[in-house]
């Protein structure tokens, strides 16, 4: 299992958005240094709190400052671009990361970002299937002719090949709706369960799995879940209570600001204690141990019925910087090791060698005595000068 973070970000509104941009950015220089595999940059353009605009510009000055991390668009919101200017784009991009890049797809989350470039909240779906398909006709090197609703394309052809063969990782964000698994399914691309730890959208993996490896094969496509990315939001302390402490900084702003998108925010409640005790009760969150961390990531496998590739850590501002970054580093330090095998060779190691009691202390003991009465012989030897 590979390990990242979903960044939208989620800043809330009077702070200095340059400087909680600069911290995104560190953010993601840490997640480097603490290897995490990949990193994913949200698209929005109101509301105040998902301030960047721009997840190419943003990933471009991350490569800058990373050396290892993959980065993705988390997501593109199809329907408000061209998918010749969008794909041509993440062909530069793949170029000028040396193939670091993935391209997140999605509809668009925020209606308010839609409605100011005049398109209906209804029509966001249909477009973005309509987006995907004209995109990965051009990154497979076709000429492409389309005429619809949302764009125009004449004999529209990319002038760059992928850098990354044979292209770049796409994945289609997937939520509650079936559009995510059947444009994976079709295009043979990965996919991000947004809401996997929502008690919802917990219970529907496993038919989205189904959707997707049926259309796959509809399509001559074989689903890979390895390409299958879930996302899920955790704070990480010592204690369960430390972690509940630390998020009493900003998770009231984060659920006021849900309440105003979306028809059920993903934590409920108006005052931080009244959150934290509904989020115990529904297990979105985990708020609590590397242990829980875990035990979560866990349950997700099994609710998947036979696993996935990748767990995003859905990035909030729901502690202070510092108990932040250090939520990150216990769950380098401890949750990611767990799954990726590391744990088991140095712990069998260490059983071995205290299982054998005194026998390597005695062996060393010995050799050093050898040593002093060797030495000892040697200078007796030696003829009087």
């Amino acid at each position: 299992m590979r390990f990242g973070n979903f960044l939208a970000p989620f800043h809330p509104v009077g702070q200095n958005p340059t400087l909680a941009i600069e911290r995104d950015l560190q953010l993601i220089a840490a997640m480097d240094d603490l290897g995490f595999h990949e990193a994913w940059v949200g698209e929005h353009h109101s509301a105040g709190f998902e301030i960047i605009a721009s997840p190419e510009v943003f990933i471009a000055v991350a490569a800058e400052r990373t050396k290892h991390i993959r980065l993705g668009t988390g997501v593109s919101s199809l329907p408000y671009h061209n998918p010749l200017m969008l794909a041509d784009r993440m062909v530069l991009l793949d170029h000028l990361t040396r193939g670091r890049v993935m391209l997140g797809c999605g509809p668009g989350q925020l209606t308010s970002d839609a409605h100011m470039l005049g398109i209906p909240a209804d029509e966001q779906r249909p477009r973005m299937e309509q987006c995907l398909d004209a995109i990965m006709r051009l990154l497979r090197g076709e000429t492409v002719t389309m005429h619809t609703d949302g764009f125009t394309l004449q004999d529209a052809r990319l002038q760059l090949k992928p850098y990354s063969d044979p292209c770049f990782d796409v994945a289609v964000a997937a939520s509650f709706s079936p559009t995510g698994p059947r444009g994976a399914g079709k295009h043979g691309i990965g996919m991000l369960s947004i809401a996997a730890t929502a008690r919802q959208g917990m219970n529907m993996l496993a038919h989205h799995w189904s959707t997707w490896e049926e259309v796959a094969l509809e399509h001559g496509h074989i689903a890979d879940r390895s390409k299958w990315r879930l996302v899920g939001p955790m704070h990480l302390a010592e204690t369960r209570e430390q972690a509940e402490r630390d998020v009493e900084y900003g998770i009231a702003e984060f659920s006021r600001y849900f309440s105003h998108i979306l028809p059920a925010g993903p934590v409920q409640g108006d005052n931080p204690a009244e959150i934290i005790a509904n989020n115990r009760e529904s297990g979105f969150a985990v708020i609590g141990t590397p242990e829980d961390a875990v035990a979560k990531i866990e349950e997700l496998v099994e609710a998947s019925d036979g696993g996935f590739g990748v767990f995003l850590l859905f990035d909030h501002d729901w502690a202070p910087p510092a108990a932040k970054l250090k939520s990150y580093e216990l769950f380098a330090q401890y949750v990611m090791p767990h799954f990726t095998g590391q744990l088991e060779g140095p712990a069998a190691s260490a059983d071995w060698v205290a299982a054998s009691g005194t026998e390597f202390v005695d062996r060393a003991s010995h050799a050093i005595g050898k040593a002093i009465e060797d030495h000892a012989a040697e200078r007796a030897a030696r003829p009087a000068t």
